[in-house]
């Protein structure tokens, strides 16, 4: 893949905050909602009653979701702020200290020693904070947790992974709702994998393949989990 730069480009790493939790959102809401009508639609069950299943799933699960990537990704934060707050502490009390570790660390990435030194002392009066956070700890603008964005990406997708076998209980033939649903479940799997790969910037093709495979795997195994307790799923 080739890529042409004038300056000013863009970088995908932006979108990881709420990528990862987008993704994640879509494909839980689209697998597991379509597994639970497949097994409530075989067992020969009113399209009401599928679709009262469909709506309760997709409201109970968007709003776990999003429930759970906050808490999740509140307690990533949390620990961020713990070592920042450390760093900060240990700037007020062991400057010099810190003013070596952060020179150590750039001795280590190839520098030589003095030159080391004159960016590890530039940088502290730059902003030593930042300078500790970002070379000792690891976090960046584009790694810090974000929970709100997380929460909103992995609700919504949730639904927008849900809605699609709740439209399919609507429009298929209930003859042959069961291999119908699973037949579009695997679709939109496949529409997920393009999706999240033109937005991550990633192969299509890999991309593509891992959702389906895994989302055919989790279905397969619901089904088998049914058929040795004998319920149809």
């Amino acid at each position: 893949m080739h890529h042409y730069s004038i300056h000013d480009e863009a970088h995908l790493s932006n979108r990881n905050h709420w990528l990862r939790a987008a993704v994640l959102g879509a494909n839980d809401g689209l697998i597991s909602t379509a597994s639970l009508l497949v097994g409530v639609a075989a067992a020969s069950t009113s399209s009401q009653t599928l679709l009262l299943t469909g709506m309760a799933a997709l409201t109970a699960g968007a709003l776990s979701m999003a429930a759970g990537e906050y808490i999740s990704v509140s307690s990533q934060a949390d620990t961020e702020k713990a070592d920042l707050d450390k760093e900060r502490h240990e700037l007020r009390h062991n400057a010099e200290r810190e003013l070596l570790e952060l020179t150590k660390i750039y001795e280590a990435r190839g520098l030589e020693h003095d030159l080391a030194h004159q960016v590890a002392v530039s940088l502290t009066e730059h902003n030593a904070l930042e300078a500790h956070a970002r070379d000792e700890i690891g976090l960046t603008d584009l790694s810090e947790a974000k929970p709100i964005h997380a929460s909103v990406a992995s609700g919504l997708s949730f639904v927008a992974g849900a809605i699609l076998p709740i439209i399919g209980i609507v429009l298929l033939p209930a003859a042959t709702l069961v291999w119908s649903l699973a037949a579009l479940t695997i679709v939109g799997l496949m529409l997920l994998g393009i999706v999240s790969a033109r937005l991550g910037g990633a192969p299509v093709i890999p991309a593509t393949t891992r959702v389906v495979v895994w989302g055919v795997l989790a279905m397969a195994a619901t089904s088998l989990i049914g058929r040795l307790f004998g319920v149809a799923i």
